[in-house]
């Protein structure tokens, strides 16, 4: 299964025509990724993937030999994962932001019909990796929220201490997610610039509307 995997990764280029129909949303935690797919995919009739939707069941379809990241992160107990390593380290060795699992995205993608189109969102849309699947470049944008518009919509959203109240040290635990989130964000935006990608720096003062419209204009919808 391990070696299959990795050949639907190598087939990139073959992979191209096949995948022609989809629309990447990636970007950083709190940039508003879900809502702006779910109100495209309302408008377009397209069909929505959300990568966050499916983690489970990709861990589950992992194996030590494949997604070694995550089996370590699978051990960890939730102090060990947020409280006792730095943000750095976190960002590191965080499995999905590897890339673990990217190619059971693509196995699902590829079981889906060709019609209606699909918009994929979510962290895990990796801009090197989706980079060689993209027949259109503008079929792909990353968003890339700045720390307070990032803390205001986990405020809004009552997510904020979600996980950090989960373990022994709360306050050091959302330190740290937050400044694995903020390198994670920054990391990426240098990365779609420079793959040449599309990046949009989403701030408080843009409204959900302007991002769907921006969104919206970038696919040509």
């Amino acid at each position: 299964m391990g070696s299959n995997r990795h050949r639907v990764i190598a087939d990139a280029a073959a992979l191209r025509s096949r995948l022609q129909h989809v629309y990447w949303i990636g970007g950083g935690s709190g940039a508003g990724k879900s809502t702006v797919a779910r109100r495209l995919a309302a408008r377009y009739g397209l069909h929505l993937y959300a990568t966050d939707d499916v983690m489970s069941d990709h861990a589950g379809r992992s194996t030590r030999e494949d997604s070694p990241f995550l089996s370590e992160f699978a051990a960890m107990d939730m102090d060990e994962r947020w409280v006792n390593r730095s943000p750095e380290v976190m960002l590191e060795t965080f499995h999905w932001y590897r890339g673990e699992g990217f190619d059971l995205i693509l196995e699902d993608l590829l079981r889906l019909p060709g019609e209606p189109r699909v918009i994929v969102e979510g962290f895990r849309a990796l801009p090197g990796l989706v980079k060689p699947l993209l027949t259109v470049p503008s079929h792909a944008v990353w968003l890339a929220p700045t720390p307070e518009f990032r803390w205001s919509a986990f405020e809004s959203r009552g997510s904020t201490w979600s996980i950090a109240s989960r373990t022994g040290n709360p306050g050091k635990a959302l330190h740290n997610l937050l400044e694995r989130d903020r390198l994670f964000t920054s990391r990426l935006l240098a990365e779609v610039k420079g793959l040449g990608l599309y990046a949009i720096e989403v701030e408080e003062t843009m409204t959900e509307d302007d991002l769907v419209e921006e969104v919206a204009g970038l696919f040509e919808l």
